[in-house]
């Protein structure tokens, strides 16, 4: 089913009749808060330069006016006169008159004198620009400065200065070229995946339009389709781009420029249960930037790291992730379930705790329903040199319900989380027997709550003092206890077959109900990848391979399967 986004708007155009943009800046998007006079990672470069006491951090992202792109924003603390200083901008084409300034405001006081901005020509000279003052809400507001006084120069320079002993954010600092005279309008953009699988998708812009065939009209900026706005007064202007690339369009014809841009849509799916993840890509990579998990916030980064955990005979295959502290939460999907019993179940090492404070705690792993709420929560708390680990509902960053055994640094843990919609019952096993393990073994923790709906997994880093050093691999989520025996290949390939095996010959045999294209992973027994392949004939030469013994990971259509192999 095709997925819509409905995106906000970044065309500041849509206050006027036409819009051109002439300068832009959303504040990039910081690893950590970071002083102004440091900080690199502003969308312009020179001849734009930026000054000022303030910092850029990722707090109290930007939101709920068209155009917030969140992230980063300048911070300007409750000291006086802290301030963000813009030089270099040049409007010099444009007539004053037409030229309109907006940005994104935030004021944690409405009775504090609010802020202050000036423009200058010249760097020394400073004149106050006028605007509407936020004096009844404490959210982001856009403001928005009509035409007449920014000037036209080549060097025009902005400071926003904090005068009072309020705390003050920016974003979204945009100024526009307006044309009275241009007839075409565009309508708010809808911006929607045509496809949602594990590769890069197509997505489509589809952009209103009325007020046209009046001009010839130039589109730029992508795969052009729909109405054409040269010949047709109105209809809606389609342009394609590919997943992960931003859309920058402009539309131009007669005394038109309009400037139509955004971020690209996540056009990822949903995963199918069972649902096995082990984390094959490539080292250094980021977990969020994979097509089956989307991050939910900005910070550091869950990576990709090479190699994997062993818990009794089951070994990991790809790699795996790890995380600490503060940063992003990624998050996974799969087919929601509302009936029978849902289980998550995973291996999980603490490498090191020496970041968290004694005594602190915090949720790191989450089942959540489809619309990423939280449901349910896995805790650790550090003990001394130790930690323990809780379960619990949602509430708090805190429990009381956690395992009585003191685990050690270096220790892996096989954890799996399930929720029996019968019984309302929330159950956590830790380290159990997976040639035994059903839905009657005995756990080591419980609650009892009703959830409706379980639809996704999430990793969280909460806090630097409360997320220690985390590796996870080898995460399985299914509806059936016996996908985590350590006997069971874990098969969401319908009709796999892989063959001979044992296997004393130069060619292994695969057949599947679809018989489609085949991505073929093979690990030693040590974790290292022997063989990566596509399969089209079904054929896969294993000749390279020595006696022994191998995992096979199979994925088919995003569906993975493993299975064991012996080589003769």
């Amino acid at each position: 089913m095709k997925k819509l986004y409905f995106l906000l708007f970044t065309l500041t155009g849509m206050l006027s009749a036409n819009s051109q943009t002439i300068y832009t800046e959303n504040m990039g998007s910081p690893s950590s808060t970071t002083l102004i006079s440091a900080y690199t990672g502003w969308q312009n470069t020179s001849p734009i330069v930026y000054t000022g006491d303030g910092d850029v951090r990722t707090s109290a992202a930007s939101t709920g006016y068209s155009g917030a792109s969140g992230s980063g924003n300048v911070f300007l603390t409750s000291t006086i006169n802290k301030n963000l200083r813009i030089d270099g901008i040049n409007t010099s084409a444009y007539t004053a008159a037409n030229i309109e300034l907006s940005f994104g405001y935030l004021t944690n006081s409405v009775a504090a004198p609010q802020l202050v901005l000036e423009k200058s020509t010249d760097g020394t000279i400073w004149t106050p620009i006028t605007f509407a003052q936020n004096t009844t809400s404490n959210t982001w507001t856009l403001v928005t400065i009509g035409g007449g006084q920014i000037p036209s120069s080549t060097t025009l320079s902005l400071r926003f200065t904090q005068p009072a002993t309020a705390q003050m954010r920016l974003d979204d600092i945009k100024i526009i070229n307006v044309s009275a005279s241009c007839t075409l309008n565009l309508g708010t953009p809808v911006v929607a995946c045509t496809a949602s699988t594990l590769s890069l998708d197509p997505y489509t812009i589809t952009i209103p339009y009325t007020g046209a065939a009046n001009a010839t009209y130039t589109i730029t900026g992508g795969t052009v389709s729909g109405n054409n706005p040269t010949t047709t007064a109105a209809g809606n202007i389609i342009v394609t781009v590919t997943e992960g690339t931003n859309y920058t369009i402009n539309i131009s014809g007669g005394t038109c420029n309009f400037d139509v841009n955004g971020n690209s849509p996540e056009c990822k799916p949903i995963n199918t249960l069972p649902y096995l993840e082990t984390f094959n890509y490539t080292a250094a990579q980021t977990l969020g930037s994979q097509q089956r998990w989307t991050n939910v916030n900005s910070g550091d980064d869950v990576n990709i790291i090479a190699g994997n955990l062993t818990y009794g005979s089951t070994t990991g295959t790809g790699n795996s992730v790890e995380f600490s502290g503060d940063g992003k939460d990624p998050f996974t999907p799969f087919t929601a379930t509302t009936t029978g019993t849902i289980y998550a179940g995973f291996m999980m090492r603490i490498s090191d705790l020496t970041n968290v404070t004694d005594g602190f705690e915090d949720y790191f792993a989450i089942l959540t329903d489809a619309n990423k709420n939280f449901r349910a929560k896995l805790f650790t708390k550090r003990v001394g040199t130790q930690y323990q680990i809780g379960f619990d509902f949602i509430g708090g960053s805190s429990t009381t319900n956690y395992d009585a055994t003191l685990r050690n640094v270096g220790d892996v843990v096989y954890v799996i989380m399930g929720y029996d919609f019968a019984t309302t019952t929330l159950k956590a096993w830790l380290n159990p027997n997976l040639a035994t393990f059903n839905a009657a073994t005995p756990q080591q923790l419980s609650a009892t709550s009703t959830i409706a709906e379980i639809g996704g997994f999430m990793i969280r880093q909460s806090g630097n003092t409360s997320t220690p050093t985390t590796q996870i691999d080898e995460l399985k989520i299914s509806t059936a206890s016996t996908t985590f025996l350590g006997t069971i290949s874990f098969d969401a390939i319908d009709g796999l077959n892989m063959y001979p095996n044992p296997s004393n010959g130069n060619t292994l045999y695969f057949t599947t109900a679809v018989n489609a294209e085949l991505d073929i992973q093979v690990y030693d027994m040590l974790g290292k990848q022997v063989i990566n392949s596509k399969v089209l004939n079904n054929a896969l030469n294993i000749s390279s391979l020595n006696q022994g013994i191998y995992i096979v990971k199979i994925t088919e259509e995003g569906k993975t399967a493993t299975r064991k192999l012996v080589v003769r």
